[in-house]
């Protein structure tokens, strides 16, 4: 994949943010990377959420769902799924680093269909998280569509609670 991933946007937040915007989609690629790294977070048992989004409005409704592998090194496999939700699961249930710095999470996105106003928007995702709390590490395998034929410029993300105390935020095009 070397040479085939072109930076598109980038956010390095080093202090507490609600919410971090990538823009920069349009019909140049027709797949999109999001890499999120080294995400630290202001609460406990919060998730990154992410939504579709154009020229600065996220779309808000109950039209996004997710189906995924929940791989954790403390308990079995889980299977998760969801319907009707008003976000796409990006990075769940993580800790803030409270007594210990490298608490933190890690996540790899494709976004596919994204500018294409006559198809839903799916996205596919790799994520793992550090977890403090009895050296837990978990780990997320799945994905997420829109389920709304439209087109959109932007990747929008907040947390569930709290603040994005850190983390790199960058979206890449993949050549096609």
């Amino acid at each position: 994949m070397a040479g085939s991933l072109i930076k598109i946007d980038e956010e390095i937040v080093t202090s507490a943010v609600a919410s971090v915007t990538l823009t920069g989609i349009d019909s140049t690629y027709d797949v999109y990377m999001l890499k999120v790294n080294n995400l630290k977070v202001a609460t406990d048992n919060t998730t990154l959420y992410g939504r579709v989004s154009n020229s600065g409005t996220a779309d808000t409704t109950s039209n996004y769902d997710r189906a995924a592998k929940e791989l954790r090194s403390d308990t079995t496999f889980t299977n998760v799924a969801n319907t009707n939700l008003a976000y796409f699961t990006l990075l769940p249930n993580l800790e803030n680093e409270t007594g210990d710095s490298s608490a933190n999470a890690n996540g790899i996105f494709y976004l596919f269909n994204w500018y294409n106003a006559s198809e839903y928007s799916f996205i596919t995702q790799e994520m793992v998280a550090e977890k403090y709390t009895g050296n837990i590490l978990s780990g997320l395998q799945g994905g997420g569509v829109h389920t709304v034929a439209s087109q959109y410029n932007e990747v929008y993300m907040y947390m569930s609670g709290g603040n994005i105390n850190s983390g790199t935020f960058t979206l890449y095009g993949l050549k096609k």
